[in-house]
Formats: structure tokens, C-alpha cells, sequence
């Protein structure tokens, strides 16, 4: 029997209108990316921006791009992102992602987040709780010695590997509480690094000049059962016209094997954010300058879903900021109003060992260049230049749109040092660098910096880097 053509197109959308029933939500985000993909072989303006947006933006596949650590290069590999919704109280997002450089160093990792979607009368914000394993291997990283005093003379290098299998979980009070906007966090990290020879020509390995006595744990790397606990405190004053980020947390890194390098840190972040424009009256404000936007803390590393009216700096800020797959990616482009904000920052670091025990080298932070999780401090220094179990570091900053253009100007200063003993942190003797330079931003954020530093008594340093949070979501694991 032979159907008409009537008959043969009512067939025809009655099957795509099962299938489409039918159909997943891995399946039709597939689907629909494959289309947008399709504009890639019309070579019209329009088309290949489009094309270039879902190649490196795309869900659930794309393009991935970024340093791993200072001196690795910059690395290349694909990312996957979906999320699903349970009974519309629980959303879950995955990310699987791995990258490699030229030089040999990768990384590859898996990040899922849950958190229950706010609302009703017992839940007015979101808990939300991560569950991730990360793998990383760095060709260099660079080492000069322990302690606020080390020469360029000692530069060495040695490459450095770790896994990091762990969860953690924050969860905002209510109440009462809930308009300090404060936050118990927590986690519990399984960290496995090892230590090897460095294989960069120009510079001695690391065992050529130390031994294990001048940076501890060289010969022996064990393994590590490390927890944590801490308070997020994230008010805003006067009207939201100054924002409060400020974090206190301690943890405790056991090595049950030996106990010679079991340590405890703590740490307090205390990060005030001063948006430009904030103090102009209401009317003027709406018409010319917007609030400058912050990260998705419930988007994985490589997850942009979302809008800026959800991007907050403050995982407390958050009860609103939930990422939707539907809405797309922020994209470089014009802005049609101006964003700035000063930043300024206190951190420090301490770190307590008992007697007979010392805190090893790979897990000592840095300031210089970037550390190894790829965040500036004191950018004129090398990177990695100053090392040791204590840190303090003041920062204030300014970053700014260039009117209508998708660039943005940066200037920063730094005064800060590193400590072998707790008692050397103060406020005296505090080396210092100047930062400045351009952005390029997408959806309100610096993705990209090109930056001069000058200052201290070591030269000066150009730096060209892509931000460790590219698509607005949340920040890897540290590697220390």
C-alpha cells in the first residue's frame, strides 16, 4: 500500500515527535550541538563565531584550553558537562576533562557537584557538596630553597605528580545566621604526590644541589589522609556596596606511615570587594555601569551555564545563583555598560608541625610569578620564587571595562613574604611588585591577562595567562 504525500508527512512528524519524547537529555544535548557545529563549514562572519563558541564553550563536549602550572606550558584536550535534576529538589552536574601540554605534563579529572535546589520553608539557600578525583603530572616545577632568602644561584627543578580523590561539602546557615550569610565547609581529601628528577636541561634537578634535610621530603613522598574544616563569611555592607569574601579553615594532612610529615595548616582569606560604582545614585548607576560579576561556585572547572545576573563572588551570595544548561555561555564580546570593582585581599598561611615532624617541601607554598596552582603573587619575582611553610600576602587591585570594547585594564600591588618559623610572619621586611596590564573579557570576567610586573630587586616579568576559572565555574582542587 502506497501512501500519499499527505499521508507520508503526517507519518514522518508523528515518528520525530515520539522520538523527540523518547529522547534523553544527553542525547538532545548532542543533537543540538551538532547542529550549532554545522555552522562551521559556512564561512560567513556570524557562522564561525558561532562555531567557535560551541567549540570551546559547548555542552556536553568541547574544547579545552589553559596552563596547568607556571613554566608547564599552556595545555590542549576536551571536556564533557552535563547535569541532571532529580524530583526537582536535587541538581547534580558532572565534568570530566583532560588536557596535556608539549612538554609532557597533563592533567585529567572528574567533578561531580549535587546540591538541593532552594526554596520551600526548610531550605532558603542551597548546600552543596562535591565529589571529585583529579590526576596531575607537571615536567617542571621550579624550586630555589626554603625560606624568605634564597638566591638565583640555587635554581633548580623537578617534576612532580599527584592525585587528589576526595569530597567536601559546604553548607550556609539559616536562620537567623542566614543574613551574615555564613557557611560551614568541610572536606576529606585522599592526596598521593611523588617527587621526581627534573628533566629541563638549562637547570640542575633539585637533587643535584638539595638533599632531604634542606627540603624535606625529597626522598620520600608518602601518602595522605587530609581533612579539613572552616567558616565562609560573606556579607555585604552598606547596601552591597562593599562585599565581604572572607575564608578561615584548618587542615590536618596525616600520613599514617610517617608521621615525621604529618602537619596541620590553617589559613584565613579575608577578600573585600568594592564595586565602582556603587555609591552613585540608583538611576545613574542602572543606565551606564553594572556590578562586575564572579563565578558559578555551582558550575564544575569547565562549566559556563548561566547568566551574570547569577554569577556572585560568594558561595553564601548563592541561593539564587543556580546554573541553567539552557542559558548559553558568556561570550567575548561589546559591552553595553562599564564594570569595575577594587579588590582588596589579606591572606595568610601557617603551618604547625610537632616535634620531630617538618612539613615537606612540594607542600609548601609559594609567592613569586604564580604558584602552582596557577594564582599571582608578587608577579615581577620568577615564579615559585620564595617558598616555605608560612605566608602572608596583602593585594589590592582594579580591574575595569574599556568602554565598549570586550578588554578590560588591570593594575595591581603586592607586599608579602614567605617564613620558615611562624613567629618570622609580620608586617616588616615585605617584598613588594607592581602589576599592570589588559584583560580580555567574556560575560563580565577577565579570561585572558596580558601583564607587565616590575618592582622588588629582581627585574621585571611579562606574563601572558589564561584564567584558572576560563568559563566562570569553580576552582580545581589545590595541589598543596
Amino acid at each position: 500500500m502506497k501512501l500519499s504525500p499527505s499521508l507520508s508527512s503526517l507519518f514522518f512528524l508523528v515518528a520525530i515527535n515520539v522520538f523527540a519524547q523518547n529522547e534523553s537529555r544527553l542525547q538532545r544535548d548532542f543533537r543540538v550541538e551538532g547542529d550549532s557545529l554545522k555552522a562551521c563549514g559556512k564561512f560567513t562572519f556570524g557562522s564561525l563565531t558561532g562555531c567557535g563558541q560551541t567549540l570551546v564553550m559547548g555542552q556536553p563536549m568541547h574544547i579545552t584550553a589553559g596552563g596547568l602550572a607556571p613554566q608547564d606550558g599552556t595545555a590542549f584536550g576536551l571536556a564533557f558537562v552535563e547535569h541532571k535534576n532529580f524530583a526537582n529538589e536535587w541538581r547534580t552536574s558532572y565534568d570530566i576533562d583532560g588536557q596535556a601540554t608539549l612538554n609532557g605534563s597533563w592533567r585529567a579529572g572528574g567533578y561531580m557537584k549535587a546540591y538541593r535546589l532552594s526554596g520551600g520553608n526548610q531550605y532558603t539557600v542551597a548546600p552543596l557538596f562535591n565529589f571529585y578525583s583529579q590526576s596531575i603530572s607537571l615536567t617542571r616545577v621550579d624550586f630555589y630553597g626554603l625560606g624568605p632568602n634564597t638566591t638565583k644561584l640555587t635554581h633548580t627543578t623537578y617534576g612532580f605528580s599527584e592525585n587528589i580523590t576526595g569530597a567536601s561539602a559546604a553548607i550556609p546557615l539559616t536562620g537567623a545566621l542566614s543574613k551574615a550569610r555564613l557557611a560551614v565547609t568541610a572536606e576529606v581529601n585522599g592526596r598521593f604526590p611523588s617527587v621526581r628528577p627534573g628533566t629541563d636541561s638549562s637547570l640542575p634537578s633539585i637533587g643535584t644541589i638539595f638533599n632531604n634535610a634542606s627540603a624535606p621530603g625529597l626522598t620520600y613522598q608518602p601518602s595522605y589522609f587530609q581533612a579539613s574544616q572552616g567558616l565562609h563569611f560573606g556579607p555585604g555592607l552598606f547596601k552591597d556596596r562593599v562585599r565581604l569574601d572572607y575564608m578561615v579553615q584548618l587542615q590536618e594532612y596525616v600520613a599514617p606511615g610517617s608521621s615525621q610529615y604529618s602537619f596541620r595548616r590553617w589559613s584565613g582569606d579575608f577578600n573585600h570587594q568594592i564595586p565602582l560604582y556603587a555609591f552613585l545614585p540608583k538611576q545613574l548607576a542602572q543606565k551606564y555601569y553594572q556590578n562586575r560579576a564572579g563565578a558559578l561556585v555551582y558550575n564544575g572547572p569547565d562549566d559556563c551555564s548561566g547568566t551574570n545576573a547569577n554569577r556572585n563572588i560568594s558561595m553564601t551570595r548563592a541561593a539564587s545563583a543556580k546554573p541553567d544548561p539552557a542559558i548559553p555561555c558568556p561570550i567575548v564580546s561589546t559591552a553595553e555598560k562599564l564594570e569595575g570593582s577594587i579588590t582588596l585581599r589579606a591572606f595568610l598561611s601557617e603551618s604547625i608541625a610537632d616535634r620531630g615532624s617538618t612539613v615537606p617541601f612540594y607542600f609548601s607554598p609559594t609567592i613569586g610569578g604564580s604558584d602552582i596552582n596557577g594564582n599571582a603573587m608578587l608577579a615581577s619575582y620568577p615564579d615559585y620564587r620564595f617558598r616555605g611553610p608560612n605566608l602572608l600576602l596583602f593585594r589590592a587591585s582594579l580591574e575595569h571595562s574599556v568602554w565598549k570594547l570586550p578588554i578590560g585594564a588591570f593594575f595591581s600591588v603586592d607586599e608579602g613574604k614567605t617564613a620558615l618559623r611562624r613567629d618570622d610572619i609580620s608586617i616588616d621586611h615585605l617584598r613588594h611588585s607592581f602589576n599592570a596590564g589588559l584583560t580580555v573579557r567574556a560575560g563580565g570576567l577577565p579570561v585572558f591577562y596580558l601583564l607587565f610586573a616590575w618592582g622588588g630587586d629582581e627585574g621585571t616579568h611579562s606574563t601572558a595567562t589564561i584564567s584558572p576559572t576560563l568559563l566562570g565555574g569553580s576552582a580545581r582542587p589545590s595541589l598543596f
